[in-house]
């Protein structure tokens, strides 16, 4: 890795560091969104409600993380019990609300809250809602029929508040047990009714945002627990299933950056793998560079030169050259006078080459036969380098 390219993960490393330490360090912005879980403590989580639940005397609270329908067609539930429903919309299919007027009509109670009710409640129950999609502007003042439930300072609701009523209803068995409560006296509008099912009472209410964190910890907090007063049940069982902020994990990737905890060791870890990158991916040592050794070009440089002789049809200085050479290996290899080529250098010749006396003669004999002569053939050529060729191999 050279200098440069070090250099540029360097800084990409610690702008890297630098966004995570100030993804860690900045405030959070407050999260508006509606969740009504138990876990949640943002402003419209129901965490400080459902605490509250698991503090009261000699009461029990359970929560219960499936269909209504597979709860109560799979599980043991307690008499004299309430199931509560908190959420800013609830919907149910035929089969959970026939077990949940199953479970009413057995003297339990059931009590909802939420902006509006869909599909099975609306009709069954023949109940219409109206709902303003619109965050009020204004305060709203709900409080209760009941003369003895009323307070001199009515509770005030505004902030991130969708106001909704119930605009008609079956009047044989319902109840009205609260409204809002506009400047006009006459003027009211109902948001809080009870249902009469054979033994037991399913209450509706339209200001879900009640129960929520945000309005328990303001001075509104008497009017939620007051409404949730008329269960009076010994066991609570708190839906955890029909929730806006409940997880739905798709993905074990899904999980991890949900969870704050798991996605910033995720961070930390592709941190870790990018350094141990940038500090173990370069060499110990440069690379050494693969150096071919210097070819030998005598041999070509020769055939080339022979080539262009032999081309050229000059056999004279062919053979001269042919004579020369071999001569020149003769002094070089066995130490030899070659000045000149008489009887005396023949007999050396023969025994320093192990040659036999004929062949020996016979090489040397045509070697001054050609120096002797003033123009050479191609034939003289060739039948020299054949008898060099076989003295020498």
């Amino acid at each position: 890795m050279d200098k440069r390219s070090r250099n540029i993960l360097i800084i990409f490393a610690v702008a890297l560091l630098t966004i995570i330490i100030i993804e860690i360090a900045r405030p959070k912005p407050i999260n508006w969104k509606t969740s009504y879980t138990a876990a949640d403590k943002i402003p419209f989580g129901s965490y400080i409600l459902y605490e509250e639940l698991k503090q009261l005397p000699n009461k029990q609270i359970a929560p219960v993380s499936k269909n209504p329908y597979d709860f109560l067609n799979d599980s043991v539930y307690a008499t004299n019990s309430a199931y509560v429903f908190i959420n800013s919309n609830l919907e149910f299919d035929k089969r959970s609300y026939e077990k949940l007027t199953k479970y009413i009509s057995a003297g339990n109670s059931v009590f909802m809250a939420a902006n509006y009710f869909g599909g099975a409640i609306k009709d069954s129950l023949n109940i219409q809602t109206e709902i303003d999609y619109q965050f009020t502007e204004e305060n709203i003042t709900p409080t209760f029929f009941s003369p003895s439930l009323q307070k001199d300072s009515l509770p005030k609701f505004k902030k991130r508040i969708y106001k909704s009523v119930f605009k008609s209803f079956d009047t044989i068995n319902t109840k009205a047990l609260g409204y809002y409560k506009n400047d006009s006296p006459e003027i009211n509008q109902l948001n809080f009714i009870s249902i009469a099912i054979g033994k037991g009472t399913l209450y509706l209410h339209t200001l879900p945002e009640a129960f929520s964190n945000y309005y328990l910890l303001k001075d509104t907090y008497n009017y939620g627990s007051t409404s949730l007063s008329f269960l009076n049940k010994n066991t609570y069982y708190w839906d955890e299933y029909l929730k806006d902020g409940r997880k739905i994990v798709d993905s074990p990737m899904r999980f991890v950056l949900n969870q704050v905890s798991l996605k910033w060791a995720y961070y930390i870890l592709i941190l870790g793998l990018l350094l141990f990158v940038i500090s173990k991916g370069k060499r110990e040592q440069r690379i050494i560079p693969i150096i071919k050794p210097l070819e030998n070009t005598s041999i070509l440089f020769t055939k080339t030169v022979g080539n262009l002789y032999f081309q050229h049809k000059d056999y004279s200085n062919i053979i001269s050259k042919k004579i020369k050479y071999f001569l020149e290996r003769t002094r070089s290899l066995y130490y030899l006078d070659t000045n000149q080529l008489d009887r005396a250098f023949i007999d050396k010749l023969a025994v320093k080459s192990n040659r036999s006396l004929e062949e020996t003669t016979e090489l040397i004999t045509y070697i001054n036969t050609l120096k002797s002569k003033s123009m050479h053939t191609e034939s003289d050529l060739i039948e020299l380098n054949k008898k060099i060729e076989k003295f020498i191999r």
